[in-house]
């Protein structure tokens, strides 16, 4: 039986109360700090035991061959996966003669303890060694947002009954060793010792600092640690370097009552091109300004980004104590994965694991960077200037594939495609529209003139460049896009995906406004006015398919025709399908990964009728087995806006808990950043009916019955607003920035510094019923209280 991990229920921390080893790795990326450049899983500070070691920076990674049983044109011929950097974070400890491992001896208490508003990882331990030696140990550990390259950890160690010998080893590690991938796709591939030492530096007997590079892409890193501290007298340190190892050694003697003191700097910098100098330089000039800083300095500015941060996007939920907690921690974790992208991409797993080699997808677009969007907006244009960094790439894949434009990437690290499965890589083009919808959803919300300018209106020009490249118009006249792969992987090569061609048409009609935006500008990029007319006239005369018969949009043409997939007799041990099924069967029966078409009526309401929205949705839920963590939150959305609210909760549920639960099993890989924004989408865009575009932001608020209150904080031009909703109504309030016009179920009215509260309109729960694929139904949802 697999097991997850147990935490106590409350609103602003998460808390292990015991150590569980058969969970540890789950735990690993649960617990991991980072601040969207460095990245540290929740390893125990002495290293062992461990279930995956993990230190990451934003964009560090090694190329590794992809190998093909049959190659083909165009496949891409390296991949990228993200490297287990120099370990910082290690501490051993030797009570008397013997190591601190909780394996062995005996634990007698044992508490961590991740802070959402400290944004600090606690760690206390209170254990004896097999020949009877107590200590009781904490220590605090926080990646700093506030100094982009520094980590810090504060180490304490009492002894407890009896005079006691202790040894602390704080070391930098390089090439650790790695568990291998297995046959789980999502997981990453095993590099071994990928790292080649250039320098390593001791200074004294407190600092040091080691510089290595890959072996292949030819990047270069730097780690360096210094520490403060504080012992009894008699207390010595020596510090002594080795090509993979760095370790500062403590030696003390503790009476019952004393403690030992010791806090850790640790500072990272990479490049693909500075020297060797140049990085030990920079590494060194980040341990001065932390030293100068300090550790409680680093705290105090940790507590007050953390502050500002949760006064415009923290989300209030009344009822459910489980679904509270985890949607903070949802917003946590998007957060540390945003905070200093700096151009960087936002990996699909943040930097809490290797999961799909440290890749970044179209996750980010479609789910994580919406809610940044009006949480914390500098996040996205960084996010989305990285974009715009790549477009040589993209272009250059897109001549390689005989288009003209830009192709974005289905799964890249650097910029290339990384993708040895050609049907996504070569064929799932929606990536494209993904980016130009964040693009454009960021411009609407935000107003960034410079942005708009600079990055915006290159990504959009070229993404529409593409889609006149890769569509038709028929001979009836209807525009085309033939042979491409949507957002469910179950089917492949399609001709006329709905979301695609959607998505593709609002692409193709923001280029165009962009382009009447800035006109000079797209002169310089050669936008005539006859592109502009094409870009018009394809979106104008997009195809959508439409099932007669039926009554429902096929997911792609011929879809609906397909014979369906024989789920009674798939058991549950078969799930996810695509580890037990070739590929071959998913694509010619109707059977959907995750959220296909009912994504498109999230993303483009506008192209629905409400009728079409609840045919739709009542048509997909009986074949959607969501093989994938990104689904749940888009089911919520559409449940709740066509009626279903505790079916919505449901799959609330299943995104907020995906991790905190692990639901798929492989949490171990690295938290799942779009499930997590899942919660915040689930809440807001689906119980709260918020949606927004073109200068307008429209709520229709209605609760399932086990929330009695939500409440949540956006802002939008410029304005930061409340929502706070209950069953019966819904109040509004300014809280900075100019008045806004709101509109609360299609009634307009102006928010100025007074309250505006309206009623809810009663909900009536629709007459048909939705049915799941069967074993494949949402979990229910019974809300737990605080400490349960």
């Amino acid at each position: 039986m697999i097991r997850h991990p147990a935490f106590e229920v409350e609103p602003w921390t998460l808390r292990e109360h015991r150590l569980d080893l058969d969970v540890l790795a789950q735990t690993e990326s649960v617990f991991a700090l980072s601040n969207g450049h460095i990245g540290l899983r929740g390893n125990l500070d002495e290293g062992e035991p461990h279930g995956e070691p993990g230190t990451y920076l934003n964009g560090f990674y090694e190329l590794r061959p992809l190998p093909y049983a049959e190659g083909g044109y165009g496949y891409p011929e390296s991949g990228q996966t993200v490297v287990n950097v120099t370990n910082g974070k290690l501490i051993r400890l030797m009570v008397g003669d013997e190591p601190f491992d909780l394996r062995y001896g005996t634990l007698h208490q044992h508490e961590r303890v991740l802070d959402l508003r400290a944004g600090t990882l606690t760690r206390t331990a209170h254990w004896s060694s097999p020949t009877g030696t107590s200590v009781r140990i904490r220590s605090t550990r926080l990646v700093s947002f506030t100094h982009r390259a520094v980590a810090a950890i504060r180490y304490e160690v009492e002894a407890v009954d009896r005079p006691t010998h202790l040894v602390v080893q704080s070391e930098l590690v390089a090439n650790e060793t790695q568990t291998s991938a297995g046959g789980d796709p999502r997981a990453a591939a095993t590099l071994r010792s990928p790292l080649v030492a250039e320098e390593s530096i001791v200074d004294g007997d407190n600092l040091t600092i080691m510089v290595h590079r890959t072996r292949a892409s030819g990047l270069r890193v730097a780690a360096g640690m210094w520490h403060e501290i504080d012992g009894p007298d008699g207390t010595v340190t020596e510090a002594q370097g080795s090509d993979d190892v760095s370790r500062v050694t403590v030696a003390t003697l503790l009476s019952p009552g004393q403690k030992l003191r010791l806090v850790k700097f640790f500072s990272y910098g990479w490049s693909a091109k500075r020297s060797r100098p140049a990085l030990h330089d920079q590494v060194a000039a980040a341990l001065a300004a932390a030293r100068l800083v300090g550790w409680d300095g680093l705290c105090a500015d940790q507590r007050r980004f953390l502050d500002a941060f949760w006064d415009g996007a923290d989300v209030e939920v009344e009822g459910d104590a489980e679904v509270q907690q985890a949607v903070r921690f949802g917003l946590f974790h998007l957060l540390q994965s945003a905070a200093r992208l700096e151009e960087r991409a936002l990996p699909a797993k943040g930097l809490t694991g290797s999961g799909y080699d440290g890749h970044a997808f179209w996750d980010t677009e479609i789910f994580v960077l919406p809610v940044l969007t009006y949480t914390y907006p500098r996040a996205v244009a960084d996010a989305l200037s990285w974009r715009r960094s790549i477009l040589p790439l993209a272009r250059a894949r897109a001549r390689q594939l005989g288009l003209r434009g830009a192709a974005f990437p289905w799964r890249t690290i650097h910029g290339e495609e990384c993708s040895g499965y050609w049907p996504a890589g070569a064929a799932a083009f929606h990536v494209n529209a993904d980016i130009a919808h964040a693009v454009a959803q960021f411009v609407d919300a935000c107003q960034d003139v410079a942005f708009d300018r600079d990055a915006g209106l290159h990504v959009l020009v070229e993404t529409a460049r593409l889609w006149c490249a890769l569509g038709h118009h028929d001979a009836a006249g209807r525009y085309r896009i033939d042979g491409v792969t949507g957002p469910d992987e179950y089917t492949a090569v399609a001709d006329n995906n709905v979301y695609t061609n959607l998505m593709a048409q609002r692409n193709l009609r923001e280029a165009a406004e962009a382009a009447a935006r800035h006109p000079a500008l797209a002169a310089r990029l050669e936008v005539t006015e006859e592109e502009i007319r094409r870009w018009r006239g394809a979106a104008e005369a997009m195809t959508v398919p439409w099932d007669e018969r039926l009554g429902v949009h096929p997911q792609s043409e011929g879809f609906t025709q397909h014979a369906l997939w024989d789920f009674a007799a798939t058991g549950p041990d078969r799930y996810p399908l695509l580890l037990h099924f070739p590929y071959f069967d998913l694509y010619r029966r109707q059977v959907v990964k995750q959220a296909d078409v009912v994504l498109a009526m999230q993303l483009r309401g506008d192209a629905f009728t409400p009728e079409q929205k609840a045919d739709n949705f009542a048509y997909y839920e009986a074949l959607t087995v969501r093989d994938s963590s990104l689904s749940a939150c888009t089911q919520a959305v559409i449940a709740a806006e066509v009626g279903y609210l505790e079916l919505a909760y449901r799959y609330l549920g299943e995104a907020a808990l995906m991790d905190l639960a692990d639901l798929e099993k492989n949490t171990v890989d690295g938290v799942h950043m779009a499930s997590l924004a899942g919660a915040w989408i689930a809440l807001v865009a689906g119980f709260g009916g918020m949606r927004a575009g073109g200068g307008r932001v429209c709520f229709a608020p209605a609760l399932p019955s086990g929330i009695t209150r939500l409440a949540f904080r956006l802002s939008y031009r410029g304005s930061l607003m409340s929502v706070s909703a209950t069953k019966e109504a819904t109040a509004y309030r300014l809280l900075e920035g100019p008045p806004i016009t709101l509109t609360h179920y299609g009634e307009e009215f102006d928010l100025g510094r007074e309250e505006v509260t309206r009623p809810n309109p009663p909900r009536p729960a629709p007459e048909r019923e939705v049915h799941q694929p069967p074993g494949r139904e949402p979990r229910p949802r019974r809300p737990r209280e605080h400490g349960g």
